[in-house]
């Protein structure tokens, strides 16, 4: 494991169910990128199919989110990232669910997020997720077939921010119910505002408004 190296895992759906485009939302990429290579650590990047992901969210006055796609590194990786079931979970420190509403179709059981959070998990790092980001967690299980999130406390888009912003019909199903039925105690904060849940070595994130201390949790308990 190298223990200075965080993957970022990114959707590759870009149908929010023929309503409009989505993909991975930019920020929740950018400001934990910020926090960790500001930090010393160095971030990979992998999506679901490979190739460059859809993006959603992309907010061109956020000087974070344009140093994320100025930077040569992330900008070499984004034009053509590879397939995470391609991606050996082994290499990572840490590993962070982006979210967007595409993950809301493509993370939950997949075969290689289960793989990536379970292995990452079970050899001592972290898993965080933020926003729909979480929506990874519901098909992760440990080795004993035990949901990652059984008896954790977790935060993750709520269902009043679904309603909030009009999706509750179009997601396929609502992510903080789908959490607690996995055993999970979904932790809500104010809707739209900083809301993160740190619990073991588990990260999780409300929001986009929660995407910078998800970062910053992660560099805590990565230097612990």
């Amino acid at each position: 494991m190298n223990d200075k190296t965080v993957l970022l895992v990114l959707t590759s759906h870009d149908d929010l169910a023929g309503l409009r485009k989505t993909g991975y939302y930019v920020g929740e990429a950018a400001h934990p990128w910020q926090q960790l290579t500001d930090a010393g650590y160095r971030v990979e990047i992998a999506s679901i199919a490979g190739g460059e992901p859809p993006q959603d969210g992309r907010d061109e006055t956020d000087e974070i989110q344009n140093a994320f796609l100025a930077d040569p590194s992330i900008a070499a990786q984004l034009a053509d990232t590879p397939k995470l079931a391609d991606v050996d979970a082994n290499r990572y420190a840490a590993v962070l669910f982006v979210g967007g509403h595409g993950t809301m179709w493509d993370f939950p059981d997949n075969p290689a997020v289960n793989l990536t959070g379970r292995t990452v998990y079970e050899r001592g790092g972290v898993v965080a997720a933020v926003c729909h980001g979480p929506s990874a967690l519901v098909g992760i299980t440990l080795s004993d077939g035990t949901p990652l999130v059984s008896g954790k406390r977790v935060a993750g888009f709520t269902n009043a921010e679904e309603e909030a912003v009009e999706l509750t019909g179009v997601v396929p199903f609502l992510l903080a119910d789908a959490l607690e039925e996995k055993g999970a105690t979904h932790v809500p904060g104010p809707d739209f505002t900083e809301q993160v849940v740190v619990d073991g070595r588990l990260v999780t994130g409300q929001n986009p408004q929660s995407a910078t201390r998800v970062g910053r949790e992660l560099v805590t308990l990565l230097s612990a």
